[in-house]
């Protein structure tokens, strides 16, 4: 196999490129994160899994007035489950059980759009992971209970 000069310029040509690449990169600041001792700072306009909004009236409640119309409007199935009671005292419904099935959501958004009392929200939560499916099936109504005792 002979190497003719043209082709060892090309190729030694072609080394130079990707040597000067290599080199280039190497003096630019690290973009790679340490993950778990890093924690990421996440964009405002992230999807994460639906949730339940404040009412803006009274916030130690949720907004939703329990109409079905999130449920109607999903493409894709993922609300399994929207009731409401009427509670003394109160002029509207009151939601008591939302039932989200997270390992089918396309995370669409129509939901959040359609929704007419704008109880619906995307999460910023990014790190669901689980080892069964039923670690995916949120209860809209105790996570919102959970995120009020919280803060």
């Amino acid at each position: 196999m002979t190497v003719t000069p043209s082709s060892f310029i090309k190729g030694a040509a072609s080394l130079a490129a990707g040597m000067g690449v290599t080199i280039k990169s190497f003096f630019q600041p690290v973009v790679t994160s340490q993950y778990p001792h890093e924690v990421l700072t996440i964009t405002p306009r992230f999807r994460g899994h639906v949730m339940l909004l404040a009412n803006p009236e009274n916030p130690s409640t949720n907004a939703c007035i329990s109409c079905g119309i999130c449920l109607r409007n999903c493409p894709s199935g993922s609300i399994k489950l929207v009731e409401g009671e009427k509670r003394e005292g109160e002029k509207r419904k009151t939601v008591t059980t939302y039932i989200l099935d997270f390992t089918t959501c396309s995370q669409c958004g129509i939901c959040v759009e359609s929704c007419t009392t704008n109880a619906l929200g995307f999460s910023g939560d990014f790190n669901c992971a689980g080892f069964k499916r039923e670690d995916f099936l949120f209860d809209l109504v105790k996570e919102f209970e959970k995120r009020k005792k919280v803060s």
